[in-house]
């Protein structure tokens, strides 16, 4: 399987909007409903870009998933997922939820988790009563 997230997060980053910082980035996720790519979309306004993380992640929320089961990650360098989209990430996947960052020719970079990348995290078992 990380093979194939491996191949959608770099051919998502291939249509990154990255103007302003030409650095493009791809990401992928397995969930509980199927495989999901984005890239980043960058904005003049700054505040309002996107990562390719999260856009992977709402374009999944959007089709009915709830569950991130593994995430990949494509940049140039093997870069890893900003704070916001490690928050992002601990809303819908387990702490043990691997994470795998890849750089622009697939090479692997590094493997953690997303407990590792955000712990103790705030998430919704917080929330529970």
């Amino acid at each position: 399987m990380t093979t194939a997230l491996i191949s959608l997060a770099l051919h998502a980053r291939e249509n990154a909007y990255a103007p302003y910082s030409n650095y493009g980035v791809g990401a992928a996720v397995s969930t509980d409903i199927g495989v999901f790519s984005g890239c980043n979309v960058e904005n003049a306004s700054y505040g309002l870009c996107n990562c390719a993380e999260r856009t992977a992640i709402f374009s999944a929320v959007a089709a009915g998933a709830r569950t991130i089961t593994a995430v990949v990650v494509a940049t140039r360098d093997g870069g890893s997922p900003c704070g916001a989209c490690r928050q992002v990430l601990a809303e819908f996947a387990e702490p043990d939820c691997p994470v795998v960052c890849v750089n622009e020719t697939g090479y692997v970079i590094f493997q953690t988790t997303v407990g590792a990348l955000l712990p103790a995290a705030f998430t919704p078992r917080n929330l529970t009563r």
